[in-house]
């Protein structure tokens, strides 16, 4: 009888090695026979398996049928690629997953390790598909190692709320945006932080010299304004990409680390973080023939698209596009690096984000953080 798994129970790991040189890939890896924790059926909505990952050590989880047979994977990058292709995150994940997984054969210790060299993790399969363990890298620190918040502008669409505090210092729930942003890095690991300051810098050096964490955030100051792409070149010559470069008026519960992982998978010199963007038109919309007959009308349609969400991951190729001494915008800089033959990959977001543009936005974010 084929050896079924129970849905309970804590997963146990054991370290693999290698029987022989030069087998299996350089990284390490944990054998993951209690599998519980990295198991998910197919009818889950997209939604509920996305809350876990985000808490999970694990960053993908293995797709079972209702008998318990491997039908396919899920990661991250694979939920986002089906929301490019217009999928929902309230759909299952059988919408989602990745149908043509590579599995292992329970037994074969040496082909296993050798598609360890080609995949990021491995489901191991007995003869009738059950699952009867898992092969992944050890758990340990991914992520971005460098951002750069670019907090110089003006914040003018705001009027009277930045007329002496600059936008990133203006308060969200308990702290101010540039606090959640700074926070939000350092929970993803980011270990080198810089701050961009023009208007108003004395407010950000001040707001920076009083954080407990000062010593691994560095204030870089525009002494002109250089753009959201020509601040670039005030890094240190020592720093390498990737590159993070985060606005700083964006409220958002993006993962840092699925953002890495999604760049670094896709080999993208360039990633943008999109938003999912609705207009909807408050009128009947008519659709009608070349020769002007009507076809039929649409009462108040809706229309989505994706937006930059004022977050970019860099390669330090990509960086270098930048003229030194020149004022640049990051949509010119993504055109030159587009025109260059880079390659450019879009991130879409399924967490919480929002632009603080204008007084609405203020408000908005202030609700969603306390809203009583």
């Amino acid at each position: 009888m084929a050896r079924r798994r129970s849905p309970a129970g804590i997963a146990r790991f054991h370290p693999v090695i290698a029987s022989e040189p030069n087998l299996m890939a350089p990284a390490a890896f944990d054998r993951i026979d209690d599998t519980a924790d990295v198991v998910c059926l197919s009818r889950t909505p997209t939604r509920d398996v996305l809350n876990k990952l985000n808490q999970s050590v694990w960053l993908f989880y293995i797709v079972v049928d209702d008998d318990g047979r491997v039908v396919g994977t899920l990661t991250d990058g694979d939920v986002r690629r089906g929301i490019l292709a217009g999928g929902v995150i309230d759909e299952p994940i059988e919408k989602f997953m990745y149908r043509d997984a590579t599995k292992g054969i329970a037994g074969d210790d040496r082909g296993n390790a050798e598609l360890l060299r080609m995949v990021p993790f491995l489901p191991i399969v007995d003869e009738n598909g059950f699952l009867v363990e898992v092969l992944a890298p050890k758990p340990g620190p991914k992520g971005p190692q460098t951002a750069l918040v670019m907090a110089g502008g003006k914040g003018s669409r705001l009027g009277a709320a930045t007329k002496s505090t600059p936008k990133p210092l203006l308060k969200v729930g308990q702290k101010p945006i540039l606090g959640h942003i700074l926070d939000d890095l350092a929970a993803a690991g980011v270990q080198n932080r810089y701050v961009s300051a023009h208007y108003l810098a004395d407010q950000i050096d001040a707001f920076v010299g009083d954080r407990e964490d000062k010593e691994k955030i560095t204030v870089i100051h525009e002494d002109t304004m250089l753009g959201t792409a020509g601040v670039l070149n005030l890094l240190p010559n020592s720093v390498r990409g990737p590159i993070l470069v985060v606005n700083g008026d964006v409220m958002t519960r993006i993962d840092y680390v699925a953002l890495d992982a999604f760049h670094r998978r896709h080999e993208y010199d360039a990633t943008i973080a999109v938003a999912q963007y609705e207009v909807e038109v408050p009128y009947g919309v008519i659709r009608y023939s070349a020769d002007g007959q009507f076809d039929a009308i649409d009462e108040k349609p809706v229309t989505r698209h994706f937006v930059a969400a004022g977050i970019y991951y860099l390669a330090t190729e990509f960086c270098s596009l930048v003229p030194p001494g020149r004022q640049l915008d990051m949509p010119e800089l993504l055109n030159i690096g587009r025109a260059s033959g880079m390659r450019i990959g879009l991130f879409p977001l399924h967490e919480y984000w929002r632009d603080v543009g204008y007084p609405e936005d203020l408000a908005g974010a202030r609700k969603d953080h306390d809203p009583n």
